[in-house]
């Protein structure tokens, strides 16, 4: 790609938020762009493909820093992608956790739903559950 693209056409290619597109320059997850004449950043494919990988990361959600490592690991394409299996098993294991830690929440809203009598809000079992377990004392107020 010889085409110089300006940061709303960067934008506009991947789906990603001009302040996000900054963010990353900032934090040097995307190298910063040449600028032009009038001082405007002009990129080139080679913003386009890495924006397209960090994006593509992080919809799946893995974090900046192992984006951050994994591109780091794509820029060495001779060395062994052992390193990238690693950081793809401990994300997925920290997936496989969340969707244990939803599931169980899950179990307990239909718990609460179904004790729902559907009378009046004084008699609701999910607002019962979602205030304080026992009365706060109040604090003296010292005069």
């Amino acid at each position: 790609m010889s085409e110089k693209l300006t940061i709303g056409k960067l934008a506009s290619a991947t789906g990603t938020k001009v302040e996000t597109i900054r963010y990353y320059e900032q934090i040097g997850l995307l190298p910063a762009p040449a600028r032009s004449a009038g001082n405007y950043r002009t990129y080139e494919g080679e913003h386009l493909r890495r924006l397209s990988f960090i994006r593509r990361a992080r919809d799946l959600g893995f974090s900046i820093d192992q984006v951050r490592e994994l591109m780091a690991l794509a820029d060495r394409r001779e060395q062994s992608c052992m390193a990238v299996d690693v950081i793809a098993n401990q994300h997925r294991d920290a997936i496989t956790r969340k969707i244990a830690d939803l599931t169980a929440l899950a179990g307990e809203l239909d718990v609460l739903i179904d004790s729902c009598s559907r009378n009046t809000v004084a008699d609701c079992r999910i607002i019962e559950a979602l205030g304080p377990s026992a009365e706060v004392e109040e604090f003296p107020v010292a005069r």
